[in-house]
């Protein structure tokens, strides 16, 4: 196993440390285990770097030319998907997904490596811009790091890092409009071509409906449209998965938590609360530090206060101080009755009510209707978890979180997270949409839809699940109309309710 490239200086070690976790995060998608995902991190890395520091060294291209190389991140991520398929013809291939592995030979790999003008669209645009600029929009749009950080690491003015963003986003467009229409393409889809430009260009403007059709069975239009609609949230998507290819828009998944994480913010939120988070992220840890220092000098001051209270003398001998003790101790197993505790309502599915409460089931009494001395349970209170989410089951078997990450006048992306009150050795979540949604796309699990019903199930490397813990996955999918949040979860057949 390679070595990680030494770092230059020290402005280079910072760069390592993030592209290493970038590389680290793509690698374990692509690998069925973490040694696995180590190892090909670490060969990719090495051989990313090396890529790169060769770029940087060699001869200058002439001025309107394409760069050399994609931004230092993107290349590395690259580096990862061509090793991988490195392992592949090597025999290796037991060591990586086997979702990967299918699409590795599969025609969409090839066109990644294949015929400049027959390469994902955002690749292409991606390249065509200055490096600087290419690094500034993969940095927002694909890592989600904040404009004031981004600022300082590109010596770009925080006052007009926004503005500049949104200059490169509109450049992005137009590169990738003009090598959409250099694109070998077919009759339908060049009449096709300007109207998509045309309807992409304002949010407000609707889709025709005989284009909204063509898009839905044209994998290139849709992938322009994709690349061109810069307000509703896809372009983050549509860079990552034209530009890393297989796992794109989990790996964007995984870095959009990854920077929640870094700012604490728990949600995505507006860019300027992004923004904030990181400018105000001193002063919480001054705050931080004062707190702490405040607490240990508070414990100091409770510690000398118990050990004095520990030794005054207190009134009576110390055989009374014993006889005290022993009066009020209670017994490891004490052989008489204990005392019952509160009336309680028995669990949906638990044992009879005679077991839960300690109480036994009283005879009729003459004279009295049959049945009137029973202990019995108010109705509903048995009945199973209601499948349409609600959170009336004192116990449920699970819990489900469902969150709609992004939308768009089409189509949104949504994440499922399920607490599972059991260990499971493989699952399979299902539930059902009200508007005629339809999954297209998932990951960290494979789906399955009969009309409204979808059903997700584990993939290879995460079915096991400890009692207590969280599964969980993400998709996007496709709307009309109305897009209410999807009933009637279940996993494993068992019924879950829904939380927030």
């Amino acid at each position: 196993m390679p070595d990680l490239p030494t770092p230059q200086d020290a402005t280079e070690a910072a760069l390592f440390s993030e592209c290493w976790d970038a590389v680290l995060a793509y690698a374990d998608l692509c690998t069925s285990g973490s040694t696995a995902a180590a190892q090909l991190g670490r060969e990719a890395f090495a051989h990313g770097i090396r890529e790169a520091r060769a770029a940087e060294t060699g001869p200058a291209r002439a001025a309107g030319r394409r760069p050399t190389r994609l931004p230092r991140i993107p290349l590395l991520l690259t580096a990862v998907r061509t090793t991988a398929a490195a392992w592949e013809e090597e025999g290796q291939g037991h060591k990586l997904d086997p979702d990967l592995r299918l699409w590795l030979n599969s025609d969409k790999a090839a066109r990644y490596t294949g015929p400049p003008l027959q390469r994902p669209l955002a690749l292409r645009g991606l390249r065509d811009l200055q490096q600087a600029d290419a690094e500034l929009l993969w940095l927002a749009e694909v890592e989600a790091l904040p404009l004031s950080l981004i600022a300082r690491r590109l010596a770009l003015d925080p006052a007009t890092a926004a503005e500049e963003l949104q200059q490169v986003r509109t450049l992005f467009r137009d590169r990738c409009h003009r090598n959409h229409l250099d694109t070998p393409m077919d009759a339908r889809c060049r009449s096709y071509a300007r109207l998509l430009d045309a309807v992409t260009r304002s949010s407000a403007a609707d889709t025709p409906g005989d284009l909204s059709r063509h898009l839905a069975t044209c994998v290139q239009c849709a992938e322009a449209a994709a690349c061109l609609r810069l307000h509703g949230g896809g372009l983050p998507g549509a860079l990552a998965g034209g530009v890393i290819g297989w796992g794109g828009l989990a790996y964007l998944e995984r870095r959009r938590r990854a920077a929640e994480v870094r700012l604490g913010a728990g949600r995505p939120g507006r860019p300027g609360q992004a923004d904030q988070a990181a400018a105000e992220e001193e002063d919480e840890a001054q705050k931080a530090r004062v707190a702490r220092n405040g607490l240990l000098v508070a414990a100091v001051l409770v510690s000398v206060l118990a050990l004095g209270v520990s030794m005054m003398p207190f009134g009576g001998s110390g055989g009374d101080l014993g006889a005290r003790d022993d009066a009020g101790r209670q017994p490891v197993a004490d052989p008489g009755p204990s005392l019952p505790s509160a009336p309680s309502l028995p669990p949906a599915t638990s044992k009879p009510a005679d077991e839960v409460t300690g109480k036994k089931e009283q005879p009729d009494q003459p004279g009295k209707p049959e049945g009137s001395n029973r202990q019995t349970e108010p109705q509903g209170t048995s009945s199973p978890t209601d499948r349409s989410g609600s959170d009336e089951s004192a116990d449920p078997v699970c819990r489900v979180e469902y969150d709609l990450v992004n939308q768009w006048p089409d189509g949104f992306q949504a994440t499922v997270t399920v607490t599972s009150a059991k260990a499971l050795d493989s699952w399979r979540v299902s539930w059902s949409f009200r508007d005629g949604q339809h999954v297209g796309q998932m990951w960290d699990a494979s789906v399955s839809q009969d009309g409204s019903r979808v059903t997700a199930t584990a993939a290879d490397y995460n079915k096991s699940v400890p009692a207590g813990g969280d599964l969980a996955f993400g998709f996007l999918a496709s709307w009309r109309g109305k897009n209410s949040p999807p009933y009637d979860f279940a996993l494993n057949g068992d019924d879950c309710a829904k939380t927030g």
